[in-house]
C-alpha cells in the first residue's frame, strides 16, 4: 500500500450509525484490498461491538425523539495497522477496560459480551473522556493475531 487510507463519517448516534459504519468499513476494504481476511474480521468484530454500544447506550437518558446525540467515526489502514476511532457526545461511560471479562458461559446473559469480544479481537482498545466527549480508539497490527 503506497498511501495510508483514512475515511470518516459523522452521523446520529443511533441504529443507523451501525449500518453506516459497516458501509464505511466496506469502502475501506475496497480502497485497501491487500488487507488480509483475519485483519478485516478482527477489526470488524471490534468495530461492530463498539458502535453497537454507542448506538444502544449513548441516548439512554435523552428525552424520546431527541436527535442531539452524534458520533464521528474514523477508520484507517496503513502498512502497519488497521484501526478505528469513535467520538460521541453521549454521557460519560463508567468503565475500566482492564476489568472487562466475558460473562459466565453458564449464565444466559443477553449482554455484557460486546466489549470483551472487542478487547479479544484487537491489539489495542482505549477509552477516555475528553472535552465532554467519549473517545474510543482501537487498532490491530496487520498480520497479527
Amino acid at each position: 500500500m503506497a498511501e495510508p487510507v483514512r475515511l470518516t463519517l459523522a452521523t446520529g448516534a443511533d441504529e443507523t450509525a451501525v449500518d453506516q459504519t459497516q458501509d464505511l468499513l466496506q469502502t475501506l476494504w475496497e480502497q485497501a484490498p491487500d488487507v488480509g481476511d483475519l485483519d478485516r474480521i478482527r477489526l470488524e468484530t471490534a468495530v461492530a461491538e463498539v458502535i453497537g454500544n454507542i448506538a444502544k447506550h449513548t441516548r439512554r437518558l435523552d428525552p424520546p425523539g431527541s436527535d442531539s446525540r452524534r458520533v464521528h467515526v474514523t477508520v484507517w489502514c496503513s502498512d502497519e495497522e488497521v484501526g478505528a476511532e469513535f467520538v460521541d457526545n453521549g454521557l460519560p461511560v463508567a468503565i475500566d477496560l482492564s476489568d472487562v471479562t466475558m460473562p459466565d458461559p453458564d449464565l444466559d446473559a443477553e449482554s455484557g459480551r460486546g466489549l470483551a469480544l472487542a478487547l479479544a479481537a484487537v491489539d489495542q482498545l482505549d477509552y477516555e473522556r475528553l472535552s465532554g466527549r467519549n473517545h474510543w480508539r482501537l487498532s490491530c497490527r496487520r498480520g497479527g493475531a
